[in-house]
């Protein structure tokens, strides 16, 4: 079987893109210093360990997340049940966006994709943790 691609991925992730809603990493900063979010690391582990985490940031590799957020799926997980402002984060948006588009579509209230990822935040230094599993 030949494959025919339709979309690339980056026509998937500016689909995505249009229907989310974005945090500026200034206000995921504030947002961080004030606990008012759960911060949703989207990396997986390999990733995580080479650059570490942001700190109480949950991780939830992408492959994982649709059975990790269904609160009918014995993969549950109970931070996706919790009443808090969600920030989806990876490396460089590309995945979060696609991720936030997912969590919003399944039902998952007040989700954020952080804009521009962890290169954003490191470079605004924002604070960093080592990644322990």
């Amino acid at each position: 079987m030949t494959f025919i691609s339709t979309k690339s991925y980056q026509d998937l992730v500016a689909e995505a893109e249009a229907d989310i809603s974005f945090v500026s990493v200034e206000d995921a900063l504030a947002m961080h210093d004030s606990k008012n979010a759960e911060f949703i690391d989207l990396r997986v582990f390999r990733e995580l360990e080479k650059t570490g985490v942001i700190p109480g940031a949950h991780s939830c590799p992408r492959g994982l997340l649709e059975f990790w957020l269904d609160q009918d799926s014995p993969f549950a997980r109970d931070v996706f049940s919790r009443e808090a402002v969600f920030i989806f984060y990876c490396d460089n948006g590309g995945c979060s966006a696609q991720s936030t588009r997912i969590a919003a579509d399944m039902g998952l209230q007040n989700v954020l994709c952080l804009r521009l990822g962890l290169d954003a935040w490191m470079d605004a230094q924002g604070p960093m943790t080592p990644y322990h599993w």
